[in-house]
């Protein structure tokens, strides 16, 4: 089970991005926990009871074929929310979330979140303003996926992996991309030793340095800049009124 921390800062964008009284409604019911790596956030047909706003960890949504396989249909980081389905029904007919990168999250009873969301107003707002996003991320990742390189793919992804983080360095294996993107990992070896040999990142033993992210993103195909926009978008009205 997660551990259990005080209560302090938000440090995640819907949060912060709530006004007071709607934050203060919240803020009795978060509770600060840490989330392991893999920890399976919810499973396909799980009825959602938690929900959580990541800090510093980031979840992968991940769709899973009768074989097994698997490949990740979005990420949530401190830009957003995992367990959108609990406004759409309270279950997951498709998809699991497990933490792709530990790190700490802020968990909300999915009840707690209904019942606020059932209120109208501001939270009811961004939280649909933000199913917009995801969705926009979800559609384009599937475009992205059929249509453009290896090379393409997994510099858009790096460039929302870092965007979930708010740090160009991380800690990843070739496999586990290999996984995120449906590719193999012979493909990841060859794609991100193109990105190293032109200076883009540096990676070595799992750990991944984005060290020219301007020319990350003009390699990277128009997907990330989608996305980008449509987050930028979510947040660019909202002004937080409190400290």
């Amino acid at each position: 089970m997660p551990n259990s921390k005080a209560i302090g800062s938000p440090c995640n964008r819907l949060l912060d991005a709530l006004p007071t009284e709607d934050y203060q409604r919240l803020q009795p019911h978060l509770k600060l926990v840490t989330l392991a790596l893999r920890q399976v956030i919810y499973e396909a047909g799980d009825l959602i009871t938690e929900v959580y706003f990541p800090r510093h960890a980031i979840i992968s949504l991940v769709a899973t074929l009768e074989d097994g396989s698997t490949m990740e249909s979005g990420l949530v980081g401190q830009e957003g929310m995992a367990g959108m389905p609990v406004l759409l029904g309270g279950m997951t007919k498709a998809n699991r979330a497990f933490v792709q990168m530990a790190g700490e999250a802020w968990q909300l009873k999915a009840t707690v979140l209904q019942t606020e969301f059932d209120r109208g107003g501001a939270l009811q707002k961004l939280l649909l303003r933000y199913f917009q996003a995801l969705f926009t991320q979800v559609a384009q990742t599937g475009v992205c996926n059929r249509f453009h390189t290896t090379e393409e793919r997994l510099a858009r992804w790096l460039l929302l992996v870092a965007d979930c983080v708010q740090s160009d360095t991380f800690l990843l294996t070739q496999e586990f991309i290999a996984q995120m993107i449906g590719v193999r990992r012979s493909g990841v070896t060859v794609a991100a030793g193109m990105l190293s040999h032109a200076g883009l990142i540096h990676y070595t033993r799992g750990r991944i340095q984005i060290t020219d992210r301007a020319g990350l993103e003009e390699f990277s195909c128009e997907c990330y800049g989608v996305v980008r926009n449509e987050f930028d978008w979510l947040y660019k009205p909202m002004r937080p009124d409190r400290n």
